[in-house]
């Protein structure tokens, strides 16, 4: 799959370093005149008691979390010289945060269980922070990597920072790779607002067998709530949709998502479940599709 390369120097970029049509890390390693020997690439993950927010992440306290390390972890014994930091977002896909310049362990912080490193901000890539998504290999318990390594990471995107505009719960029509990205990636921050603020009825077609799921999000779980399920293991805990899993765990790439009805957050759970029951007695989810009760 090629990148999305939005400005004059990315397409060029694209076109002399890989005229295959095949982008990777290590070419902009290339351009960038890095050698992969003295570059380690680390995909930050969000989590308690680390980066718990993208602002974490994105500003003051990336580095004095970067600079502690463990002993005899996925680093290695001497590190490169320069750590590319990225930011894992949906799936594999991580996004580049900044750079910093490695100028070795700080020897007299040392103790039993960490190591501290001198490291300094640096300009490596920094044309590309926030911009450069690569997909991560299929390990990703494997949070640090060599530069030879990294090199052959596919490059997902490149592009000027944005975010995806929400559409309208009415005209909401999403597949379910977008899907996931709705729930764990940055850009999708006001989709995340207003999934998260109402509930409502949802329908799931299956676009391989035709057939309809009717669903609520009520309480406080809403839609966002509800679609994250989904998006975590394709089936919600449905148990038709639960089986389909079980034949093929890959099925839920055909589902596609939309909204039927919305309710505040005030409405009663009798009205959202009525409007469920409406829903699948005016679609035939019953008869003809994958609702079971």
């Amino acid at each position: 799959m090629r990148p999305d390369l939005r400005g004059p120097i990315e397409r060029r970029l694209f076109m002399e370093n890989n005229p295959s049509g095949e982008l990777r890390l290590g070419h902009l390693f290339q351009a960038a005149g890095l050698a992969p020997d003295d570059v380690m690439v680390i995909r930050h993950t969000l989590n308690s008691g680390g980066l718990e927010t993208r602002a974490d992440a994105m500003g003051s306290n990336l580095l004095p979390y970067t600079r502690e390390q463990g002993h005899n972890n996925k680093l290695g014994r001497t590190p490169s010289r320069i750590w590319l930091n990225f930011l894992a977002t949906s799936g594999r896909r991580a996004r580049f945060i900044t750079a910093f310049e490695n100028h070795g362990e700080v020897e007299s912080e040392r103790t039993d269980i960490w190591r501290f490193f001198d490291l300094r901000p640096s300009s490596a890539f920094s044309a590309l922070a926030d911009r450069l998504v690569i997909e991560w290999s299929a390990d990703t318990v494997n949070w640090a990597k060599t530069g030879k390594s990294a090199s052959l990471m596919p490059v997902v995107e490149i592009a000027d920072p944005q975010t995806e505009p929400f559409p309208g719960f009415d005209s909401l029509l999403i597949g379910y790779d977008e899907l996931q990205a709705v729930v764990a990636d940055d850009r999708y921050g006001q989709w995340r607002t207003a999934l998260s603020s109402v509930q409502g009825i949802y329908l799931i077609s299956d676009t391989k067998t035709g057939k309809l799921y009717v669903g609520k999000a009520d309480g406080a779980e809403r839609f966002l709530g509800r679609w994250s399920e989904y998006a975590r293991n394709g089936h919600g805990g449905n148990v038709a949709l639960r089986e389909l899993a079980g034949a093929d765990a890959s099925h839920a790439r055909h589902f596609q998502f939309s909204i039927l009805r919305v309710f505040a957050p005030s409405a009663t759970t009798a009205q959202v479940d009525a409007a469920e029951t409406h829903f699948k007695r005016a679609l035939l989810s019953r008869q003809t599709g994958h609702n079971r009760n």
